[in-house]
């Protein structure tokens, strides 16, 4: 059921705006912020070619900084659906909730069963020695790395965020519960590390004493052209990379 105040705004229609994801949400920074956040309407901002999907057109059409500028900002919602499944079930659940909702969809999709719900994070493996917390393609990744890893007797916790805000207060003490455990804690995302999954992940953890590494995208633009794969080659973002990454904070290597 949509507000009163977007009903009265939009005359009870519910918009939606789609566009490649730097034009519709770096360019349009300041009237998402002032003209939806602020003014709390319910619009759905849906982008495609997030992160690095296009690649071959070189850092201006890259984005890898949206889930930051956008967590910033009250009122707004946060979806990372990344199989149509995904975007189906949370879009009908959430379209005309009144809120501003930005839907971040990759080019690239991971092709698994999930049973996604707005605003809950998915245990999509038990663990006790090491939390992944995963949102985007890269939950292929993470899940085959965690196979794999078993068979060497590490056992990773598997958490995939769909709903990168809000989380619920449920998910939230679920989330920590696990870091409470394990003690160690592995970011994967196709994102900035300022600023996206692991800065929330840190947030919900608060007080909790945990180590912490992030795989994403440094402090840095991409200034090479060239593939999807051949970018998340080069940020580790890959099975051979996260294992390196999970082997360094197991055996202390932190820094």
């Amino acid at each position: 059921m949509m507000s009163l105040a977007a009903g009265l705004a939009i005359n009870g229609l519910v918009p939606v705006v789609h566009s490649i994801a730097p034009f519709i949400t770096e360019r349009c920074y300041e009237q998402i912020k002032d003209d939806l956040c602020y003014q709390n309407i319910g619009v759905n901002i849906v982008s495609v070619g997030s992160a690095f999907d296009y690649a071959a057109l070189g850092c201006t059409h890259h984005c890898y900084d949206d889930l930051a500028i956008l967590r910033a900002l009250p009122n707004m919602q946060i979806i990372y659906p990344a199989a149509p499944h995904e975007f189906d079930i949370l879009f009908r659940e959430t379209y005309a909730n009144g809120l501003p909702t930005y839907f971040r969809l990759p080019q690239k999709v991971h092709g698994l069963k999930t049973n996604p719900k707005f605003g809950e994070v998915e245990f999509l493996r038990k663990g006790k020695d090491i939390t992944i917390a995963v949102s985007g393609p890269q939950l292929k990744n993470v899940l085959a790395v965690a196979e794999d890893l078993a068979k060497e007797k590490i056992d990773c916790e598997v958490i995939y965020f769909t709903t990168i805000k809000p989380v619920s207060a449920d998910s939230q003490n679920l989330i920590s519960q696990s870091l409470m455990k394990t003690k160690k804690f592995v970011s994967v995302e196709e994102h900035s590390v300022i600023g996206g999954l692991g800065d929330e992940v840190a947030r919900i953890g608060g007080e909790i004493p945990f180590v912490h590494k992030r795989i994403g995208i440094g402090d840095k633009f991409l200034t090479n052209y060239g593939t999807y794969e051949e970018h998340c080659q080069a940020n580790n973002l890959t099975k051979e990379g996260i294992i390196k990454t999970v082997y360094e904070i197991k055996s202390g290597n932190n820094f």
